[in-house]
């Protein structure tokens, strides 16, 4: 069968789907398509011709190659097609963005036919995608007196790729749509369990609203009624977009009330509008600014306060919030872009400023963030080109100094990492560029990264980045057909691309799929670096991370740079002492439970860094407070070391490559070996004296300062999802932190899980701990409910191997898996028994596994929001409590919480996570300007 017949075997299945032709990235299946196009007899010839324009993948697919190939031969003469004249061929390659079409442009201006040359060369300046070797073809033929290279950098110079396009509009109307009352999870907009599809974005497009087709068509009949307006997806007392940063949850919104980017270019919509209440998610509204869309914070309840200043709470101590105007859906509003205020008719609503930067217009204007990162780097190597100062263009980057003040440690490290600034020393508040060290992208979103690399034409891995790492965590539950057909296309991809990737496309080591965030973290040598991953929990204990959507990836691995506001930081210190039977768990959410009450209910950390004096802890322990920050609605955090830790940290990372190097993962340019160079340099450094720790200015500024207070912590602390909260809106938030004996050893327990990215070796030998425990003082140990455990890394289960600990484990367990032989189907039903699932990310990603509907569920990780472990029944709410890993293991064992007393006997001469604040100080006294050393 031919590679047309098989594809139109599945456009006929796709139509029972209601779906359209699944867009074509192949040579092969293009290559017969053209053929049939130049047979003008072909029965199948017509179809060929509108498949040929208006459903192939641009970029640097193989299609897009021999695409630009074909209308090249169009132009040139050489083949002809009726229905494709030369001017509308060379329409078509203006709408390719970069890659082969590039190639095909260049030839074109720079060849003989002067009237083709000169039309080749009037796409080429809208163009803005060009790589090195674009750029270098260009320069050779100025050099050589090109009169059509000199015309087209000429023009570049003068970003008229830029200038050119139409302004934005100064009013944009908006009719309202409510999403959901109170945070709106990416789940609710892309589910994870819809993971394997995002790379069909047609497909993918159906999960919207979890796949409520009900409220699909309230969207649909909100458009029809108003044609002319763009909706704006709304959540209302909430934030938009927590969780996750899912470019899929973005790219649905935009397919579904967005505007078509190409009309040669299926299913790929740009300049979506949301909002929230409470703003967007810091790492979503990014999301937006790749697309080119808008992003609101609507502010449209606030707190109430009584007549004497007083905020006025709730029986339960929360604010009361009452409404300064209303947006129910069908409100229609207008976003006034020259005022930069959001109107309802003539009335003034507020001042939306913030959404609607210079930058943020730049991007709304160009389609996209990308065209302005690409614009700016095109424009440069012009301007060096012809010898002329860089012409100013694009809004400047808001530089804020404030002199004689201190820097905080993320001022330090984005003014280490700054490219293309004044020379000003920079606080929060700047716009800047800065080089990457890190970039992680992770498996569930790592096909549309690919796709994204693809359509900016990007072939290999930016020289400026110390290391990449494609994981495989995400899909490690079940080795599924879906996984089967994905994983292997998309690490042949990475790896060629030139990242480490956690199969190798010709097997030559065996498949981890250690947690994407626990290998970034062994993977961070430095302090001071900058780490972009595809995930919202890349939270690192070195350096700053930023949870990235799949397309600030792609442009992190393809440029090396990223660019983003320095954000204020919050810092947090500790005082007084943990209890032996705590562990840092409890910690890290008394930490947001007292910061929430000692402000009054107002999340300063949201949006911001968190800047952690944790001192004394390694990075793995570390990693649990690093980790949360992403539920504490935090921009990332950063951890602030002694320099003995720090040195044991990186000598751990260290050891942690060495095994990824023996096991034949590191490439050809020795990626990970260099890594091990540079991390055994930094500690150098640190043991000299030249160079310690990083530690912020001690005359730094922050928008708040926290002290957390150890003593008061006297028992295990859950996060409680509070699914019967009579306010919807403060459901399935992680803000109901709640103590143990509030429970009085009475709810009960359905399944509890120890995993996720949230735990460490200690953990899981915490595990086998109790049951060694119990199993002395009772004789034998039964699980009323399943347990669930999984090691993030495999290096964990050697070391527990080592130390007989995973015998422990291995005794009790009823299922223990097996890397010969993966499950291929997710499990649907739980034995009370003990699980040693395979390291990955498992039931906290909710994509594969998940618990029974309705259960109860007792874990480690971080997801809480409703859907994502556990899905409702029609009689009950599926729910999933956060706590320590001695809670979930105590939890699952009697089948309910345990009390006060149950915990302690059983934590009893277990070494839990301990920590100690450090005794001194963790600042430094700001040097002089001219002695500052990055």
């Amino acid at each position: 069968m031919s590679r047309y017949s098989e594809y139109l075997k599945e456009v006929e299945e796709r139509k029972d789907q209601a779906l359209h032709p699944k867009p074509i990235d192949g040579s092969e299946l293009l290559s017969e398509i053209i053929e049939q196009i130049k047979d003008v007899n072909n029965e199948h010839r017509s179809n060929s011709i509108n498949l040929f324009i208006y459903n192939v993948l641009p970029g640097t697919t193989s299609a897009a190659g021999v695409k630009a190939k074909f209308l090249k031969e169009i132009i040139l003469g050489e083949s002809l097609v009726e229905e494709i004249s030369p001017s509308f061929a060379f329409e078509q390659l203006s709408h390719m963005k970069g890659g082969p079409s590039i190639g095909v442009l260049l030839d074109l201006a720079l060849g003989d036919n002067t009237a083709i040359a000169e039309e080749a060369a009037k796409i080429l300046k809208t163009q803005v995608f060009l790589y090195e070797a674009d750029m270098d073809r260009l320069e050779e033929a100025f050099k050589k007196d090109n009169k059509i290279a000199k015309d087209i950098i000429e023009s570049y110079a003068k970003a008229d790729f830029f200038t050119k396009l139409p302004e934005v509009d100064e009013e944009i109307k908006v009719v309202t749509f409510i999403a959901g009352v109170g945070d709106i999870s990416t789940d609710l907009l892309s589910p994870g369990s819809d993971a394997h599809s995002r790379s069909d974005r047609e497909l993918h497009g159906k999960c919207l609203f979890e796949h409520n087709e009900d409220r699909q068509k309230e969207l649909l009949a909100l458009q029809e009624k108003h044609p002319d307006k763009s909706v704006m997806l709304i959540a209302e007392k909430g934030t938009m977009g927590v969780g996750s940063s899912r470019m899929s949850g973005v790219n649905n919104v935009a397919l579904w009330t967005g505007k078509q980017a190409s009309p040669y270019v299926p299913f790929i919509n740009i300049a979506p509008v949301v909002a929230g209440t409470n703003g967007i998610s810091p790492i979503f509204l990014t999301t937006v600014g790749v697309t080119g869309g808008i992003g609101l914070d609507l502010k449209n309840w606030v707190k109430k306060y009584d007549a004497d200043g007083n905020l006025l709470v709730d029986e339960d101590e929360e604010p009361i919030l009452e409404q300064t105007y209303s947006v129910d859906t069908g409100t229609v509003l207008t976003i006034n872009t020259k005022t930069k205020k959001l109107y309802n008719g003539d009335q003034e609503l507020i001042d939306i400023s913030s959404a609607l930067t210079p930058q943020k217009m730049e991007f709304m204007r160009a389609g996209g963030s990308y065209a302005i990162v690409f614009g700016k780097k095109l424009q440069a190597f012009a301007a060096k080109t012809l010898g002329i100062a860089i012409s100013p263009v694009f809004a400047t980057s808001k530089e804020v100094s404030h002199e004689g003040q201190g820097l905080t440690a993320v001022e330090k490290i984005f003014n280490k990492n700054a490219v293309g600034t004044s020379g000003a020393t920079l606080h929060a508040g700047s716009y800047v560029r800065v080089e990457v060290n890190i970039v992680g992208s992770q498996d569930t979103t790592g096909l549309m990264t690919s796709q994204e690399l693809e359509m900016m034409a990007a072939t290999v891995i930016s020289p400026i980045v110390d290391g990449g790492y494609q994981s495989g965590c995400h899909t490690a539950s079940v080795w599924d057909f879906k996984s089967q057909e994905n994983i292997p296309k998309l690490m042949k991809f990475m790896n060629d691309f030139g990242l480490i990737t956690a199969r190798h496309p010709e097997h030559k080591y065996h498949p981890m799929t250690d947690v994407i965030h626990k290998v970034l973290n062994d993977i961070t040598i430095d302090d001071w670096a900058i780490i972009i991953g595809g995930d919202s929990h890349t939270r690192m204990s070195k350096g700053v991370a930023f949870g990235a959507d799949s397309g600030t990836v792609a442009l992190a691995l393809a440029t090396g740079e990223a660019s983003m506001p320095i954000p204020e930081s919050v810092k947090v210190t500790f005082k007084g002492e943990m209890k032996d039977y705590m562990d840092f768990r409890d910690v890290v959410h008394a930490t947001q439970s007292q910061m929430l009450k000692e402000f009054g209910g107002e999340n300063v950390f949201q949006g911001k860094i968190i800047e952690v004096h944790i001192g004394t802890l390694p990075s793995d322990q570390a990693f649990t407070f690093t980790d949360w920050t992403a539920e504490m609605k935090a921009k990332a955090s950063i951890c602030i070391s002694q320099d003995d830790t720090l040195i044991e940290s990186l000598e751990i990372a260290k050891g942690r490559i060495q095994i990824m190097i023996d096991k034949g993962m590191d490439n050809e340019k020795q990626v990970l070996q260099g890594l091990i160079d540079k991390a055994n340099k930094r500690i150098d450094q640190i043991k000299s004296g030249e160079k310690p720790a990083l530690t912020p200015d001690d005359n730094a500024k922050y928008y708040a300062e926290f002290v957390v207070d150890l003593d008061i912590i006297d028992e295990p602390m859950i996060a409680d999802p509070d699914v019967h909260n009579e306010d919807v809106s403060k459901r399935y938030t992680h803000d109901t932190i709640r103590e143990l004996t509030y429970y009085e050893g009475k709810k009960k327990v359905d399944l509890g899980f120890v995993g996720s990215c949230m735990v460490h070796k200690g953990d899981i030998k915490i595990v086998s701990k109790i049951l060694k425990n119990l199993e002395e003082r009772h004789g034998k140990v039964e699980f009323r409910a399943p347990l669930v455990v999984t090691a993030p890394t495999y290096n964990i289960i050697d070391e527990l191997k080592e130390e007989k600990d995973w015998e422990v484990l291995q005794k009790y367990s009823g299922f223990e898996f097996d890397d010969t032989a993966p499950k291929s189907s997710a499990r649907t039903e739980y034995d009370n028994i003990l699980y040693l699932e395979r390291p990955g990310c498992n039931l906290c990603m909710g994509n594969q596994e998940k618990a029974e509907k309705g259960d109860t569920v007792m874990a480690t990780s971080t997801r809480l929001f409703q859907g994502r472990v556990v899905a409702d029944t029609d009689r009950k709410k599926g729910e999933s409590l956060l706590a320590s890993t001695p809670v979930v293991v105590l939890s699952a064992i009697l089948g309910r919480t345990p009390t006060i007393e149950e915990y302690r006997a059983a934590v009893k001469d277990i070494k839990l996570t301990q920590f100690a604040p450090p005794l001194k100080k963790l600042t430094s006294k700001p040097l002089p300007p001219h002695k500052i050393s990055y």
